[in-house]
């Protein structure tokens, strides 16, 4: 029994950076249409960053954090203004390559400058809980509150502030939102700021449990298997498909393990991107809809 309770524990929290970082995901699909697949090579270079920023060059760890602040939307600038936007009323498929593109270049990038792994300090308490039987990590309880605290927080601000209701009306209809004035490259640059700064959130929430490795960028295509489940232009999906698909891998990697075969944990969010899409491609709050590319 204690032993189900910490797969479950921390399958939950770990769910819900799956989620945080999916987010990132759906906050450039929903304003622009364009996949981003490379998520996972911002959560690895937002890790790295932090490391190189604490580690490397000796700064202190709120340093890291404030410089990482500045440089996770940059970054989204710089992709989406040098590389995406000379590709706007490009075919769908164009953009979706690119940003395929754009994440191998980031990894190569990575392992030029940095070839190694590492940890960054711990800045949770770690000192275990008792719950029960159960000893519970707190590290992994912080960051399912800190993951949870910044859903909140995106979610007030697309339903309330001026910026997040453009963002959702341009999702609708661009021309539309054009035509009323808003400057929808402004909104896509927004988008692309806005997902690399809640995967770096995610990969640095990541790492400081895990260490810094090349790994993460795993990491961030496990994200895929959220969006994927929940639906690619939903945040509840995103909110709900991340503690299933964490529980899944925890539960799955506690017990599958011993009968079947080391890693076996790892490939799980895969099958359930498999078996989605053939029972129920858009997700399960998804929009249902028909596209040609």
């Amino acid at each position: 029994m204690s032993e189900a309770l910490q797969l479950v524990i921390s399958g939950l929290a770990v769910g819900m950076v799956y989620a945080l970082i999916a987010l990132g995901f759906v906050v450039v699909w929903k304003s622009s249409g364009v996949a981003n697949l490379a998520l996972g090579q911002l959560v690895l270079v937002s890790s790295v960053f932090v490391f190189g920023v604490v580690e490397k060059a000796g700064q202190p760890l709120w340093l890291g954090f404030l410089l990482l602040i500045v440089f996770a939307p940059a970054l989204g600038w710089l992709i989406e203004r040098t590389v995406l936007r000379p590709l706007i009323a490009q075919p769908i498929l164009s953009l979706i390559t690119v940003t395929l593109g754009v994440g191998y270049f980031l990894e190569g990038v990575v392992v030029l400058v940095w070839p190694g792994t590492g940890s960054l300090p711990r800045f949770f308490p770690t000192k275990p809980l008792h719950l029960g039987t159960a000893v519970v990590s707190q590290e992994y309880l912080w960051i399912a509150a800190i993951s949870v605290l910044v859903f909140v927080i995106l979610s007030l601000f697309y339903r309330f502030h001026k910026m997040g209701i453009a963002m959702r009306a341009t999702a609708d209809d661009q021309l539309a939102v054009q035509a009323c004035g808003v400057p929808v490259t402004r909104i896509f640059s927004r988008s692309w700021m806005f997902a690399c700064m809640v995967a770096a959130v995610g990969g640095v929430l990541v790492s400081s449990i895990g260490g810094v490795s090349h790994g993460l960028v795993d990491t961030g295509l496990k994200s895929f298997s959220v969006v994927i489940l929940g639906g690619l232009d939903s945040f509840t999906g995103a909110l709900v498909a991340g503690p299933i698909i964490g529980l899944a891998e925890s539960l799955g990697g506690g017990y599958l393990t011993p009968v079947l075969w080391p890693g076996v944990k790892d490939i799980i969010p895969f099958v359930v991107i498999i078996i989605v899409v053939l029972v129920r491609p858009y997700g399960i709050f998804g929009e249902a809809r028909i596209e040609r590319i």
